[in-house]
């Protein structure tokens, strides 16, 4: 088998095997605003690239990566056909409790076309027996959703990119084969989306604050596009003033607002300022980043006093990124500035930390950057654990058949174990023979350190790490959920006399997961021993581990336990997205 081997056959899988395979198998990026490769569909930054790289790939344009879109709109058709009641919980679980700004995009898109659009189904005289479930309000109350200063509403770009998508060629031919449209159309389908984009739109223009808002925050042009595409006609006037939108004439003579005494609202340049002009003019309109960085002077620039006036616009995220500036400008020595940045890396809700410390220089920046990978970890692992207490075992694969995978193996946990409280948290390495391990720090660090002496070599018995945490006195509370996630490629004894280890040494597993790490072959150990013993199985790919954003999703996933044992036991996290009530338009 190949590390991409699916944990079922293709006709036996489910939606609910089908949903977690796409939250643990892709990151769901389909927006990168640089040049890329296509290399066998799979996006890589062209900047940096080897030559092996540049040899193999097609080059690709800043903006919507279809091979990424088409893949991910392909699954979600296919849970929809399976269980369109999964995919429209998914769907408001995806705005409401993730940040997974392009999987948003995509579930938003295909509710807003999907069949299920509250139409009347009539009985055999024609009557009106009752109206059909209308799904495609929940994509309208994906787009209008709004809760102050939350990071998980749909932004501007978003709502501008569920139609983008839509309009892609390829999506468009999977809507049309689907039935959501007419095949014989030349445009693409759109379902609601004018209708709930003029919503949106009219309630940006009633609220004046609202809408000026988004315009300092730099969505002026998004805005336009928008109205231009739901062919929007604003009330007043006002509503161009404010977007800074000379108007004239259609061709057809329709318009009528906004065509004479138009006052615009242009953002001017700092030309003639000094910097300390700028700071002033900074702090009294309460300008923000995006605001200032186009319009300073070029004999001005980028200045340690500017950027400390802006820093109140910065968000967490924003700071972060930022480290290599704030230290080049030596802002990192100001008190105020240090403890904004300290609070951004407590808050760290991703690992792309560990990206930006290459571009930093001094050590003790480069271990807190560090630390906030590790703070995006913790937070994922509270928030998956937080209804239920779960223990989380470890076994990790050091055999043989792990020549040339073990790398890999490690820099994945190095970005996972220090997620997890160390009393709840149990390591055990295996061949033939277990060893215990314990990291002498909840950090990178101390997990690089427990893991580096590991090499691979050996024949494979995952029970002998069960039995080396059994020996050591490892036990688990009566209460507690106990989470098996296995390291490695699977090749060893037969699943059901693990099941029976487990068994024999008092552990009662709730649920079983795999990282596959494989450098030859690979077997299945893991996945039969979840089927002796009625518990769920999950799998993703040590790969993905290599994407910052991706990490703290698939620890939530791995670590959802089930509520419940059954026939046909379902992960966890499947039935939290089960219990996610259904978006409502308000």
């Amino acid at each position: 088998m190949t590390p991409h081997d699916t944990t079922l056959p293709e006709t036996q899988r489910g939606p609910a095997e089908k949903l977690l395979e796409l939250v643990l198998g892709g990151s769901a990026h389909l927006w990168h605003n640089r040049p890329g490769l296509d290399i066998q569909g799979v996006w890589y930054p062209a900047q940096g690239a080897s030559e092996e790289l540049v040899r193999r790939g097609t080059p690709v344009a800043p903006g919507l990566f279809v091979p990424a879109a088409v893949k991910l709109y392909r699954q979600l058709l296919d849970i929809y056909r399976l269980n369109t009641d999964l995919l429209a919980h998914f769907a408001s679980y995806a705005l409401t409790q993730t940040d997974w700004r392009d999987l948003k995009v995509a579930t938003s898109a295909l509710m807003l076309v999907q069949g299920h659009s509250g139409q009347p189904i009539r009985e055999p005289d024609g009557s009106i027996a009752f109206h059909d479930d209308d799904l495609r309000a929940i994509g309208e109350a994906m787009l209008l959703h709004y809760e102050r200063k939350s990071t998980r509403m749909l932004t501007p770009k978003a709502v501008l990119r569920v139609a983008e998508l839509l309009e892609t060629p390829e999506i468009a031919r999977l809507n049309r084969e689907a039935g959501f449209g007419d095949p014989a159309a030349r445009k693409p389908p759109l379902g609601r989306w004018k209708v709930v984009a003029t919503r949106w739109l009219r309630a940006r223009e009633q609220n004046p604050a609202l809408l000026q808002g988004l315009v300092k925050a730099g969505y002026k042009s998004t805005l336009q596009r928008i109205a231009r595409k739901a062919g929007y006609k604003p009330l007043t006037q006002a509503f161009f003033e404010v977007l800074g939108w000379k108007q004239k004439q259609a061709a057809t003579g329709h318009r009528t607002v906004g065509l004479a005494g138009l006052q615009l609202i242009k953002r001017e340049r700092f030309d003639g300022l000094s910097e300390a002009e700028i700071c002033e003019r900074i702090e009294h309109e309460h300008l923000s980043f995006k605001e200032v960085v186009g319009r300073l002077p070029a004999d001005v620039g980028l200045t340690p006093a500017i950027l400390a006036a802006l820093l109140p616009s910065l968000s967490n995220k924003d700071l972060l990124m930022m480290t290599p500036t704030l230290e080049a400008l030596g802002l990192m020595a100001d008190a105020d500035i240090r403890a904004r940045w300290e609070g951004a890396v407590r808050a760290a809700s991703d690992q792309r930390a560990l990206h930006i410390v290459k571009n930093v220089r001094g050590q003790e920046l480069k271990a807190k950057l560090e630390e906030a990978s590790d703070n995006a970890a913790r937070a994922a692992v509270k928030e998956a654990t937080a209804e239920t207490d779960v223990r989380v075992m470890f076994l990790i694969d050091k055999s043989g058949s792990m020549q040339g995978a073990i790398k890999q193996s490690k820099e994945a946990l190095t970005r996972i174990l220090a997620g997890f409280p160390m009393d709840k948290l149990h390591v055990a390495t295996f061949d033939t023979m277990g060893t215990v391990l314990k990291p002498k720090a909840a950090s990178r660090t101390g997990v690089q350190h427990m893991l580096r002496g590991i090499e691979a070599g050996g024949g494979t018995v995952h029970g002998a790490g069960v039995h080396a945490l059994h020996w050591a006195g490892v036990q688990m509370p009566g209460e507690a959920k106990l989470i098996v996630i296995v390291v490695g490629d699977e090749e060893g004894e037969d699943g059901a006399q693990l099941a029976r280890t487990f068994r024999d040494c008092g552990y009662d597993v709730s649920a079983l997961a795999l990282i596959v790490s494989v450098a030859h072959s690979r077997g299945t150990s893991v996945r039969t021993c979840s089927t002796a013993l009625r518990v769920p199985f999950s799998e993703v790919s040590v790969d993905q581990f290599e994407d910052p954003y991706q990490v703290p999703r698939v620890l939530k996933a791995l670590l959802d336990a089930p509520v419940a044992r059954g026939q046909a036991p379902v992960s966890g996290w499947v039935e939290r997205v089960m219990r996610t009530p259904l978006l409502k338009v308000a």
